[in-house]
């Protein structure tokens, strides 16, 4: 099985973990996994900072060998929301609660152009120990860190 996942991935944070890992599941030992990772110029539409590409691209890849996943898997630039999820031949794509409406809308573009239609997974958000969900901001805002322990102000 083909799976694709994307994000912008920093700081690589137990949440992107998981999405990570349960896209390696779904695709199985002898499937392919595609990882779009947002581009420079894609990714400074973020309210905050962001780390370059090549330093994002080298931790997605450490935590991906550290993993010891055996699933043949690939790292592409992504330069848009959908990147090439719109035309390339794959079966499934994981996505969080907060990305869902992006997989919704890449099925419905891909009906347009005669495309299949995609399996959507969706994981369940990784919360912090204050139960709400570990994401990039809160981690820049210094309010928890990546593992979603609460940090002191």
């Amino acid at each position: 099985m083909k799976v694709m996942v994307g994000g912008t991935f920093d700081p690589l944070h137990d949440g992107h973990k998981r999405l990570i890992s349960r896209t390696f599941e779904l695709a199985g030992p002898d499937g392919q996994v595609v990882i779009g990772l947002t581009t420079d110029s894609f990714a400074s539409s973020k309210t905050h900072p962001i780390r370059p590409y090549t330093v994002r691209r080298q931790e997605l890849e450490r935590y991906i060998h550290k993993s010891y996943f055996t699933t043949h898997w690939t790292i592409e630039p992504l330069n848009d929301r959908f990147g090439s999820a719109l035309d390339a031949d794959f079966d499934a794509i994981v996505v969080s609660e907060e990305t869902l409406p992006a997989a919704v809308e890449i099925n419905r573009l891909r009906h347009k152009r005669r495309k299949k239609k995609v399996d959507i997974h969706q994981i369940t958000c990784v919360l912090a120990e204050d139960g709400r969900w570990i994401s990039s901001t809160r981690i820049l805002r210094g309010e928890i860190d990546i593992h979603g322990r609460l940090l002191e102000k």
